[in-house]
């Protein structure tokens, strides 16, 4: 695991886990990340090769509805600046709606290259590259 990680995992609700994978499965696919662990319920993506899941989609498990976060998002590394292209793409062709178009944001920093979606439950995601061009 990368030093530059601090968190164990990120985990997002949903309401339909049936709908969330056909969402997250080509989305995170763009980055390299595929489904690592799943049950009825719940599924975990990783990258490989260790492919220990980190992104993980579920229920709330206190049994209420699954809701976003104001102001939260998760934001997750792309390689390159065409794979946040293909992100923000597949995210659209798979239900999601956009929050912010590919592109730089230069107030981040010089090579800030970033893509805004919300999935099928409202849950706000980027894609974004630090590397220049």
């Amino acid at each position: 695991m990368s030093e530059s990680v601090f968190f164990s995992h990120v985990t997002v609700g949903t309401n339909d886990i049936s709908r969330a994978t056909q969402f997250y499965d080509p989305v995170l696919a763009t980055l390299g990340c595929t489904r690592r662990y799943e049950t009825e319920t719940y599924v975990g993506y990783g990258r490989a090769p260790d492919g220990e899941p980190a992104f993980w989609v579920v229920p709330p498990f206190d049994g209420k509805a699954a809701t976003v976060g104001n102001g939260t998002h998760v934001a997750l590394n792309a390689a390159t600046r065409a794979a946040v292209d293909a992100f923000h793409a597949a995210a659209l062709a798979h239900g999601g709606s956009d929050e912010g178009e590919p592109g730089l944001r230069p107030h981040y920093h010089a090579d800030y290259y970033g893509a805004y979606v919300r999935d099928p439950d409202g849950n706000k995601l980027q894609a974004v590259c630090h590397a220049p061009e």
